[in-house]
């Protein structure tokens, strides 16, 4: 049997740009997924996000590879692409089974009813697909349980209108298979370094997965919604077998929220350590996590943990308070001033609303100058699909909320008029800009990289500028 997984290319210049020039990681989805096929059979994965003619990429794999069954994932910005790649494979050939997965599909899988999709998996695909396979091959009915609906059953709307299922044990689902893809094409930016200098400010980047959810439930945020309040761990042991493995240096943690487990973190590092692993690693973590535990991110620091993605979001106690963050401007300062003496480089998060005034934007740029020299990056508040405040915001919406829910679109009216809000979030990127820690601390890069990063942050900061193009 043929399988072809798919993940489309980005939709939005804005996104692309993003893709193209700062991070752009490897379908860690898809390569889980593929862990499910039986050896027997053939899989191929095809990321539409690496290809300069993506549509040419995709039509030359029906051709060749002539798949029986086409999976795809996306985000909901990627909704109607994935609708039009799987019209494609029915033009190609009628008799292929199209199946749709992913965050989207989990959340509202009613999107994805039209004639085109024969499959809607909700929640962990690995363990799904596999199912699915094993169905098609001894020709029994490919939707079962909550999991894997058929457009097609008399009653896919009311299961549409269930909450998604349970995750399976994190145990249970399969190790991602990275041999399929590219993988010198998958980086993120890099600006740590112990010694002040770096061979390259884009090293290319593993993804590692050790836990899936998260124990919060920020208002911004879909993760609560689509896990039920499941918080999935991997062993430690195994998560460092994973790590051992590896031939990239430098390993990008996906987890919701890697170190909620203060003694899994503990045992995973000091595995790393006494293995004689020596990777640098990117993670997410609250800042309430990082002032409870500044011990364990010391001992991270031994092991290779160079930078830390915390979602401070705002400084101000009344917009922490109406995210539902959980956290107060002190933790967020205290939490900065942590991972500075540690020496670890923090990236901050913030959230610009759309009610924001020019006094707003101007707070939020003097907030920046305080927690530099940090990489920062900013989205835009937007309701997540499929969740309460969603549906509390149906009516505001101002653009496609599908397409546009990228959290750099705002899909809710902005106070200001659109293109002096954009001016003004673009502005912000280039006061972060000046505060990058490689350029503080003069660190040594060569003298590409130099060029590249400058040249895609010009295009990035324009592309920012003229959002409000797009509307």
């Amino acid at each position: 049997m043929r399988i072809l997984l798919v993940k489309p290319h980005p939709q939005l210049l804005i996104a692309k740009r993003l893709q193209e020039g700062f991070l752009h990681l490897e379908p860690l989805e898809l390569e889980i997924v593929a862990g499910g096929v039986p050896p027997e059979d053939e899989v191929v994965i095809c990321d539409l996000g690496i290809e300069k003619k993506p549509m040419k990429a995709f039509h030359s794999q029906l051709h060749g590879f002539r798949p029986d069954i086409v999976g795809f994932t996306g985000y909901s910005s990627q909704s109607a692409m994935v609708k039009k790649l799987a019209r494609i494979v029915k033009e190609h050939n009628p008799s292929a089974v199209n199946v749709v997965g992913g965050i989207h599909a989990t959340i509202i899988p009613a999107d994805y009813e039209v004639e085109c999709i024969d499959i809607i998996v909700r929640g962990e695909g690995g363990t799904a697909f596999a199912e699915i396979i094993s169905r098609f091959k001894k020709g029994m009915p490919l939707h079962f349980g909550g999991v894997s609906l058929s457009p097609r059953d008399p009653d896919f709307k009311a299961k549409t209108e269930l909450p998604p299922p349970e995750f399976p044990s994190v145990h249970d689902i399969p190790r991602p298979r990275r041999d399929l893809v590219r993988r010198s094409r998958y980086f993120c930016i890099w600006t740590s370094t112990p010694e002040n200098q770096l061979k390259t400010i884009f090293p290319q980047t593993a993804s590692v997965r050790t836990s899936i959810g998260c124990a919060f439930k920020c208002s911004f945020c879909v993760v609560h919604h689509v896990m039920r309040g499941q918080y999935l761990q991997r062993r430690p042991a195994d998560v460092a077998d994973e790590i051992e493995s590896l031939k990239e240096e430098f390993i990008y943690f996906v987890d919701d929220e890697t170190f909620l487990n203060k003694g899994r973190m503990t045992e995973i590092a000091k595995l790393l350590i006494d293995r004689g692993i020596k990777k640098q690693y990117i993670s997410w973590a609250r800042s309430d996590t990082i002032v409870r535990n500044p011990e364990l991110f010391q001992l991270w620091k031994e092991a290779g943990l160079s930078t830390v993605y915390v979602g401070l979001e705002a400084m101000k106690g009344e917009r922490l308070d109406r995210y539902n963050k959980g956290t107060s401007e002190e933790t967020n300062r205290t939490a900065v001033s942590i991972l500075r003496d540690l020496g670890i480089v923090l990236h901050a998060s913030f959230i610009v609303d759309p009610d924001f005034s020019v006094e707003d934007f101007s707070l939020l740029e003097e907030e920046v100058k305080k927690v530099c020299p940090a990489e920062v990056s900013f989205t835009v508040f937007s309701p997540p699909p499929g969740t309460k405040i969603w549906e509390k915001y149906k009516d505001d919406y101002i653009c496609d909320p599908y397409l546009h829910y990228d959290c750099m679109h705002t899909i809710l009216p902005t106070k200001l008029k659109m293109k002096k809000f954009y001016s003004h979030f673009a502005r912000l990127t280039s006061v972060a800009l000046k505060g990058n820690p490689a350029r503080v601390h003069k660190v040594r890069i060569p003298f590409r990289d130099i060029m590249r990063v400058i040249y895609r942050s010009i295009r990035y900061t324009s592309g920012l500028k003229n959002i409000y193009r797009d509307y």
